[in-house]
């Protein structure tokens, strides 16, 4: 070998060197979770004649009563919002339909969600339980106004993270399935980074398409009934120091798939007047047609057939798709539990929605003694569903459970 090809030998050789002292050797896994929501909470039962009043729609009293039917089918017991009737009061163009609006949402949401993100962000991190120095990376998902600098600059800022920390924003890309998106992407990061610890956030408000009635646009209406604010943190590694990380799931697998010709399904639109919101109401049928070939695909490798010997995360888009999905995979009415009860007690919380989903089955699974944070089962999936129609699919395998349910703090208000 002459020394040309020596030198050329060797740089491969380094680069090599270069690139396996870079890669993890653990799966990336979730070291923590912190949920926040704003103090302002409505009630159900009540929302319809708030809403019809605060949008100045009361003498739409048929509209009024169909709209009533909508939230009762919801199963949804309170949400929160950022909204107050205050606020609404005093920009009265967020209160019609279609009317511009654009400026006044921006002017909220762009100090409203890193704030609430920071509130889940600090409760992840309490619990993580090591200095948030050590935080490598950042993910912030929204799909609740844009501005640049973004909301992951201004998290950082309010976190004081490190200068250096490599900062990822995701605005507006897939909607509820994004937490899912962050999961993934937290994963390719986690075990890709040796040493990395991923901080994820996602924040979002319904805000962003609140409109007032309109009595030809029905599914504008579905999503008034259905959305709520929150935001949600995790923080995600691989090679743990257990000495002082507590391990709570491992993300085995992650990927994303598209239905096709399904991409006017569910539709948001970006406009003067706000974030628009249309959904096809054979979405939930579109959803559970495709979910079992789905399934299969992901957890082929763990030779399982049995959809009840899996643990169940699924984004509760709303109460008819965990209907069509329980029913179509025959499962066990206990298996989305954990989806319905945060449906009930949040809404949908778009992106945030599946780790509230995470954090209430680890803080069900501590709290009813179970051997492991997947309620005593070894493996799970995760489902997100967003327009494209896109599904996210993560699988996930629980750990045992470590932590007293005393030292969690980071539940929502």
């Amino acid at each position: 070998m002459n020394s040309k090809s020596m030198t050329l030998f060797q740089k491969l050789v380094d680069v090599e060197t270069i690139r396996e002292t870079q890669r993890a050797q653990g799966l990336a896994t979730i070291l923590a979770i912190g949920t926040a929501t704003p103090f302002n909470c409505v009630n159900q039962a009540d929302y319809a004649d708030y809403y019809f009043r605060v949008t100045n729609c009361e003498h739409m009293i048929n509209l009024k009563e169909k709209f009533k039917r909508i939230c009762d089918k919801t199963m949804i017991k309170k949400r929160f919002m950022i909204l107050s009737e205050e606020f609404l009061k005093e920009n009265p163009n967020m209160c019609e339909y279609m009317s511009p609006s654009l400026n006044t949402r921006q002017d909220l949401l762009i100090t409203a969600v890193p704030k609430l993100g920071e509130e889940a962000a600090i409760k992840a991190i309490k619990e993580w339980g090591v200095s948030r120095s050590k935080i490598t990376h950042l993910i912030f998902c929204t799909t609740s106004g844009i501005d640049m600098p973004g909301a992951d600059l201004q998290l950082t800022k309010l976190l004081g993270l490190s200068p250096l920390v490599n900062r990822l924003m995701i605005y507006q890309q897939v909607g509820c399935s994004a937490g899912g998106t962050a999961l993934r992407l937290a994963k390719d990061i986690a075990e890709n980074n040796k040493g990395s610890r991923v901080l994820v956030v996602c924040s979002d408000s319904m805000a962003s398409i609140f409109c007032g009635p309109n009595e030809n646009h029905i599914d504008s209406l579905v999503g008034q009934a259905l959305f709520g604010d929150g935001a949600a943190a995790i923080i995600v590694g691989s090679d743990l120091d257990l000495s002082t990380e507590h391990p709570l799931f491992e993300i085995v697998a992650a990927n994303q798939t598209i239905i096709p010709d399904t991409e006017m399904a569910m539709n948001l639109h970006l406009r003067e007047e706000g974030l628009t919101f249309h959904l096809h109401k054979d979405v939930p049928k579109m959803i559970s047609e495709n979910i079992e070939s789905v399934l299969k695909r992901a957890v082929s490798p763990l030779g399982l057939s049995d959809w009840n010997s899996l643990f169940w995360i699924v984004h509760p888009g709303g109460r008819a798709i965990l209907d069509n999905v329980e029913l179509k995979l025959k499962l066990d009415k206990v298996k989305l539990r954990a989806s319905r009860h945060v449906l009930s007690e949040y809404g949908n919380l778009t992106s945030a929605c599946v780790l509230f989903i995470i954090n209430e089955m680890r803080n069900k699974s501590v709290e009813d003694g179970k051997s492991t944070t997947g309620e005593g089962l070894d493996w799970g999936v995760l489902f997100g569903f967003g327009p494209g129609l896109t599904i996210e699919t993560v699988v996930l395998r629980s750990q045992p459970v470590t932590i007293p349910v005393a030292t969690i703090t980071n539940g929502a208000k």
